[in-house]
């Protein structure tokens, strides 16, 4: 099955101060280029949902522009899922420095057992961490076109195959791997998990 990596990078970054969050440094690297080299090594081709492309164009990665702006999170899936050229979409948030590979491989080889693997982490399922089949695309849009943006409202729509805490643990602790730097706060403590991590 031939998944397309997409990056999700269509947020305001309001709680960064309009900063954009993927350009923030850590280590010495672009948070959106750590996550472009956890996904690009797992999946066939890469795609960036952005509406500010003249920012991320050094990265040489296709654009597409939000299909129903203002949608949120929800929008930027359908979108990248929508321009896709594989079967599905391994799709992430643009401000998780801390994605590892190997739990990106997991979701993306399991791409065939349903039309959502995505890992729950206690009781929260990780929406922007997850393959999305091309069979999610009517139930999403279907939600988008009256306004019902919560992601996992479509789900009881689709199959959803869920990828275990323990099986992520194994690679990272999935607080790490999911953290998203949102706040100044939450950049100082990546800055102290880079040298942690090394």
């Amino acid at each position: 099955m031939r998944v397309t990596g997409v990056i999700q990078a269509g947020g305001k970054s309001t709680r960064m101060g309009g900063r954009p969050k993927a350009l923030l440094e850590l280590g010495g690297r672009r948070i959106i280029e750590r996550v472009l080299d956890a996904v690009r090594p797992v999946v066939d081709d890469v795609l960036i949902v952005t509406n500010t492309p003249d920012l991320y164009g050094f990265l040489g990665v296709p654009m597409v522009p939000d299909a129903y702006p203002e949608h949120g999170s929800l929008g930027g899936i359908f979108t990248g899922l929508a321009a896709a050229s594989g079967d599905a979409a391994f799709t992430v948030a643009c401000d998780m420095p801390f994605l590892h590979r190997d739990v990106a491989r997991l979701l993306v080889d399991r791409a065939g057992q349903g039309d959502v693997v995505i890992p729950r982490v206690g009781e929260q399922l990780e929406t922007l961490h997850a393959v999305y089949g091309k069979a999610c695309l009517p139930a999403i849009e279907a939600r988008l076109r009256v306004g019902r943006l919560k992601i996992v409202g479509f789900f009881p729509d689709v199959r959803v195959v869920e990828i275990a805490e323990a099986e992520v643990a194994r690679h990272r602790a999935p607080g790490v791997v999911f953290m998203n730097v949102n706040t100044p706060e939450e950049l100082a403590r990546a800055q102290t998990l880079v040298a942690e991590l090394g």
